[in-house]
């Protein structure tokens, strides 16, 4: 089974893999092509992506029964003891506060029903 996930790309890409996998929700490919055929659509999406990004997940035969790639992910797989886990950049704040700890660009009111203030 091989599944690929496409965010952001060109619709001709999509285009192409449809000629090998079924597209079961926009930008979502899953089949069962064989491994040459996985590797060289691989190649393909990692050619023709552009700006947009991949992730690319199919059966393979180790402890946790599948195995995966990304193109352009902001969440890289990592070999931690013999299993691949995903590493996720650490989140910003998105909203920046004030000297007394309150976001910025809420009413005051809001602020002091937040924080207990009458």
């Amino acid at each position: 089974m091989t599944v690929i996930v496409l965010t952001r790309c060109p619709a001709g890409l999509r285009g192409f893999l449809t000629r090998w996998l079924m597209e079961i929700s926009p930008g979502v490919f899953i089949g069962g092509p064989s491994r040459r055929i996985r590797e060289a659509l691989w190649a393909e999406v990692a050619q023709y992506a552009d700006t947009g990004r991949a992730l690319l997940a199919y059966t393979t035969d180790n402890e946790q029964g599948f195995a995966f790639a990304t193109y352009d992910h902001k969440w890289h797989p990592i070999d931690h003891e013999g299993l691949i886990l995903i590493r996720r950049p650490k989140q910003q704040p998105a909203i920046a506060s004030t000297a007394d700890g309150a976001p910025q660009g809420w009413s005051k009111a809001s602020k002091r029903r937040r924080y207990g203030q009458r």
